[in-house]
């Protein structure tokens, strides 16, 4: 009994001290690494209607990971513990200090949008500021295997859940509705580059013809960082290149 009610009593003035117990450690150990584990692109597209749920969360809620700190505020929590410190940069990668904000909210900037088709120059696409391309934004051949292939940049914060998405209509029905997660990044200077997997244009007569689309990318918050409104074309064979 003397040993552990002097146990008991030195834990409580660990306690009251502000000394963290092996057991908050693990548990912001935990609580970052939720936050901050990427996860690794899949390798074939999701299926899936507009009624389904968007949320990811069990049961369609969402995993609570706790209370949102900056991403500086993660970094420089306990700084002065070595091997806890030197856990969170290898966790996190290569954070570039002047790219991780002080504010809560990320910030994602597409820079270029590329269709990948074999024996095919690279179809480079203009991204309008409002989303919304002028006219056909892009021809591509029936029966013709593409990726799309895009570079982004993160600041400020992580982005938690990065998600692809992309619903296709062809005179007024739908006719694809494709999901694909990205991913999760921490902020850093150089651009990230992703390439989706690649995908097949239908061919035959009926499939020829224009369609309307909407390109969207959220994150775990459903947080839209760019969405994308425009028409494209399927055809017999390729346009001339200019």
């Amino acid at each position: 009994m003397g040993l552990d009610e002097d146990k008991a009593t030195e834990e409580t003035e660990q306690q009251s001290a502000g000394t963290k117990t092996p057991i908050d450690a693990e548990e912001e150990k935990q609580h970052l690494e939720e936050k901050v584990h990427r996860r690794a692109p899949s390798e074939s597209s999701i299926y899936a209607t507009e009624d389904e749920e968007e949320d990811d969360g069990v049961g369609g809620k969402k995993i609570n990971l706790g209370p949102q700190c900056t991403l500086k505020e993660q970094l420089e929590k306990d700084k002065d513990d070595e091997s806890l410190r030197r856990w969170k940069e290898q966790l996190l990668g290569s954070v570039d200090l002047e790219s991780a904000g002080e504010t809560l909210d990320p910030e994602v900037k597409f820079l270029s949008l590329e269709i990948l088709s074999p024996g095919r120059s690279d179809i480079l696409l203009t991204i309008p500021e409002d989303g919304k391309p002028k006219g056909l934004w892009f021809t591509l051949k029936e029966g013709s295997s593409y990726n799309l292939k895009f570079s982004f940049q993160v600041n400020n914060n992580i982005v938690s859940g990065l998600k692809y998405t992309n619903t296709v209509w062809k005179t007024g029905v739908k006719v694809d509705s494709t999901k694909e997660m990205v991913g999760t990044f921490s902020p850093q200077l150089e651009p990230y580059t992703h390439v989706m997997p690649e995908e097949t244009t239908p061919s035959g007569l009926f499939a020829r013809g224009s369609y309307s689309a909407k390109t969207k990318f959220v994150d775990d918050d459903n947080k839209c960082y760019l969405e994308i409104n425009y028409t494209f074309c399927i055809q017999k064979e390729w346009p001339a290149e200019q």
